[in-house]
């Protein structure tokens, strides 16, 4: 009886082990399993190394279009419009006939003036010879000479009014705009056309009185114009203003570009890039790889597979990209793509 009941207790001690143990690893079994489900894994991420770049420190300035040369031309005369030559649109060359006005009463006081001076000139030429034969004085020869010159002034006097009834173009270049017709009463100084020449633009702009030392006459400046956004023309600096304007306190500053098929025309609007200076070896890095947080610039570097946060200070910005001035340095491994999805020491994976 006693042997029974000690066999027994034998195998249940065995068991309630065996029990224990079992117990104890499906503990371990399950600490390991919540721990590993605790641990986020690696973020892929892409990166690329910082190198020192050249970069250019520009200013964008905006500024508009205008016409090489633009002209008003008004009537030097009174007079009804007779005849109009050259129409909108049509180009005209310097010294072309704009315009006819009626100047008929000026036409007879020509016609008397040129009389009177050939009578005068007649005389004079008959008492020089009759002066060269001693045949009267010198004092007869000197009045002749003087009423010679006085209807030569005339003449010439009536000739410049009666020619101002013939408006002739002063540059060579497009009419623009008549504000006269055939029929129509032309006053003194009232315009009869504008012409343009457009073969050059100029595009004038503003520089703030920190960047205008940088502007020199002579230097070439890209130049964008809106109404062609895809194409990028080169100027030149035609002027800079040796005074500034008192209100803006802003310096103008004159580009001038071609325009062999006038198809920028005045009145446009224009973006001059003026180069401040050029950074030879810049630490940069792509705008887009920029996180705010709270108002903080900052960038994630990828190292030893841990993303790790820096604090940044910026400089210049050259199309899509951005100089650090602090906070990066050559030779780190920039996190350009998943930044936005790491925080400071979390695992990453470099793709």
């Amino acid at each position: 009886m006693k042997s029974g009941i000690t066999l027994f207790t034998v195998i249940l001690t065995v068991l309630l082990a065996a029990f224990a143990m079992t117990g104890c690893k499906d503990r371990d079994s399950m600490a390991n399993t919540e721990t590993n489900s605790l641990e986020s894994p690696a973020v892929p991420v892409s990166v690329v190394v910082v190198n020192p770049i050249p970069m250019k420190d520009v200013i964008y300035l905006p500024g508009e279009t205008e016409a090489w040369q633009d002209v008003q031309v008004a009537a030097n005369t009174a007079g009804r419009i007779e005849w109009i030559g050259p129409r909108e649109g049509q180009n005209v060359k310097k010294g072309a006939l704009l315009a006819k006005i009626d100047v008929s009463a000026l036409k007879a006081a020509l016609d008397h003036a040129e009389a009177a001076h050939q009578l005068a000139e007649d005389l004079y030429q008959r008492r020089h010879r009759l002066y060269e034969n001693k045949i009267i004085a010198k004092e007869e020869l000197d009045q002749s000479e003087t009423q010679r010159k006085l209807t030569l002034t005339d003449l010439e006097q009536i000739k410049v009014k009666y020619n101002h009834g013939f408006p002739k173009s002063p540059i060579t270049g497009i009419i623009n705009h008549l504000y006269v017709d055939v029929g129509e009463y032309a006053d003194v100084g009232k315009p009869i056309a504008d012409i343009v020449n457009i073969d050059k633009i100029k595009i004038n702009v503003r520089v703030p009185e920190l960047d205008v030392r940088y502007v020199k006459k002579g230097q070439k400046t890209p130049i964008k114009i809106d109404a062609f956004p895809d194409r990028t023309l080169i100027g030149t600096v035609d002027f800079v203003a040796f005074k500034a304007d008192p209100a803006t306190k802003t310096f103008l500053v004159r580009s001038v570009i071609d325009n062999p098929d006038h198809d920028i025309r005045p009145g446009m609007i224009g973006r001059v890039v003026f180069v401040r200076r050029i950074i030879p070896d810049a630490i940069a890095a792509p705008l887009f790889a920029l996180v705010d947080k709270g108002g903080e610039r900052i960038v994630f570097v990828e190292k030893n597979g841990v993303a790790e946060s820096r604090t940044i200070s910026i400089g210049v910005i050259e199309g899509d990209r951005i100089q650090i001035t602090s906070g990066l340095d050559a030779g780190d491994h920039l996190i350009v793509k998943g930044h936005t999805e790491v925080e400071d020491g979390m695992k990453v994976t470099a793709q």
